[in-house]
């Protein structure tokens, strides 16, 4: 956060540049000289880009003390000169004969001075005096492979003459390249590793989701075959209680019969009085036997697996969100770069943003509040023409607003 504060603290917000000869207005904002002296000459009314003061009549700019010494001071870990006092400036060149490092006032004698202009410049470095061979006072330019040491040119022809020596530039170059090459494998190795990470991750989500799948497809069949044996066993109960019924008139029947054909009137009477009796029966005019309904099992079982498929996808986003967010970047919005309201303008006019600063290369998740507008888009954008150098995209963000009454 502080990082990204300093870096848009000492940016203009007209060219979205570090300030050039930073100058200060009356309401207190700061510009880089050419572009807020641009600025006002294009237009008939003198006004701060930012607060939109009017000035009636142009006023006087002040050079920014603070922010000039704060762009000419040094940074962590840069190299200072040398021969300021005070406030120390930001090296320029450090000189290896004078084993001496120089802000830009203080190099001119060596681009000047003809006795200095022979002096080797480089850019500029620290601890200057392990750059010189402590036995002959030369600059240590060589490399001796064999010892794995920095020589210089007159070991490399007396205590290393034997040695594999080459250019200390050579070497530095082959190292640079091998570090590339353990840089490239670490690559390829953390994405291995990422990768495998995913595809366990995924494959643990399908296993979980098949296992629903499979747990709600068993718990349909079982219910349907549950509504199934019910129905089988309600027809065979009136099945097996028809069936004694038909059994019982049938016998009545058949005795009837062999009543009937006795000649024995004694044997008829006696007889008679113990079939005479009807064996009780059902009325099953209204009986019947309905198949089972299944209709909405099979939507209310897909319901459940849906709701559990949510479920698992609503713990899944949290975790992506929770990993995404290791990359949160602060993208602040330039009030400057609205896009102006259209003469004619309609509710579902887009209308679009830009961020102050862009990002190069690397992974970037930031957030933005959109809360009144119904419709929105978020993307990214390149800087134009005039900034394509620094091969940089700008985070945009269009907002519409839909309302019956009036636009905001």
């Amino acid at each position: 956060k502080l990082n990204i504060w300093l870096n848009y603290q000492f940016l203009c917000c007209i060219c979205l540049e570090v300030f050039t000869d930073p100058v200060s207005t009356p309401c207190g904002h700061n510009f880089c000289k050419n572009c807020i002296t641009q600025h006002w000459n294009s237009s008939p009314l003198c006004q701060c880009p930012v607060c939109k003061r009017k000035y009636y009549t142009r006023p006087e700019l002040h050079v920014n003390t603070f922010i000039s010494e704060m762009q000419q001071s040094a940074k962590p870990g840069e190299v200072l000169c040398d021969v300021c006092t005070g406030t120390k400036l930001k090296a320029l060149k450090s000189c290896l004969v004078c084993l001496t490092s120089y802000c830009e006032t203080h190099l001119q004698p060596h681009q000047t001075v003809s006795g200095l202009k022979r002096h080797q410049l480089i850019d500029p470095v620290k601890n200057l005096e392990r750059r010189i061979c402590s036995k002959h006072d030369k600059l240590l330019e060589m490399f001796c492979k064999s010892d794995q040491m920095c020589v210089c040119v007159v070991c490399s022809v007396s205590d290393h003459k034997r040695h594999d020596v080459v250019p200390l530039k050579e070497e530095y170059k082959v190292k640079k390249r091998l570090e590339k090459v353990q840089e490239v494998k670490r690559s390829v190795q953390l994405s291995k590793e990422e990768a495998d990470r995913e595809l366990e991750g995924g494959v643990q989500f399908f296993a979980d989701l098949m296992e629903s799948i499979e747990i709600g497809l068993n718990e349909l069949t079982e219910a349907v075959k549950e509504k199934q044996r019910t129905a089988e066993k309600q027809a065979a109960d009136f099945i097996k209680e028809l069936e004694q019924e038909i059994f019982e008139l049938t016998k009545r029947s058949s005795e009837m019969d062999q009543l009937s054909s006795s000649e024995d009137h004694l044997q008829f009477i006696h007889n008679f009085s113990s079939v005479k009796t009807v064996p009780p029966t059902k009325d099953w005019t209204n009986t019947s036997i309905h198949p089972p309904s299944y209709e909405g099992m099979v939507v209310r079982a897909v319901s459940q697996v849906e709701k559990k498929l949510n479920d698992q996808m609503k713990s899944l986003f949290e975790d992506e969100l929770k990993r995404v967010q290791w990359y949160r970047c602060y993208a602040m919005l330039d009030p400057d770069t609205v896009h102006p309201r259209p003469p004619q303008y309609k509710g579902n006019d887009c209308r679009c943003v830009l961020s102050n600063l862009g990002y190069s290369s690397g992974r970037f998740y930031f957030e933005v509040k959109v809360d009144k507008w119904s419709t929105w888009t978020l993307g990214v954008s390149d800087l134009g023409e005039a900034k394509k150098k620094k091969k940089e995209l700008l985070c945009f963000i269009c907002l519409q607003h839909f309302c019956s009454s009036h636009h905001r």
